[in-house]
């Protein structure tokens, strides 16, 4: 049986020696809600909140992503560097976006499209 997200945290910040309340100094994410978490009160946190877990936790954020039930085993059997660094910016801002800002990005990327389409590169 596979582990819970909670019980997946619960043991790696063990293995890393953290207290709850050292990961909220480092993260910013309340010890309550990490308590919450690793006692499977909340079961899907954001993306932003399994990256930051990941990066402090030192482990591959594809593991707290199928622990949460986010993506599947074979989902996440590409490595860690398939990811790129555009997927991980995203993934990391995606909650401070707002709406307005959301849409404003999407734009933009299908004006990146419709350009190299065009056969002329965008300079950034």
């Amino acid at each position: 049986m596979m582990e819970t997200l909670g019980q997946t945290l619960k043991a790696t910040r063990g293995k890393v020696s953290l207290t709850l309340r050292e990961v909220e100094d480092s993260t910013g994410i309340s010890n309550a809600y990490l308590s919450q978490l690793e006692n499977d009160k909340i079961k899907k946190p954001s993306a932003n909140v399994l990256y930051k877990l990941a990066d402090i936790y030192k482990i591959s954020l594809d593991v707290l992503l199928v622990a949460a039930g986010i993506i599947t085993k074979s989902d996440s059997e590409k490595t860690h560097n398939d990811v790129s660094e555009f997927e991980r910016e995203i993934a990391f801002y995606k909650d401070k976006f707002s709406p307005e800002e959301e849409q404003q990005i999407i734009s933009f990327i299908k004006f990146l499209r419709s350009q190299n389409k065009n056969g002329s590169a965008a300079a950034i």
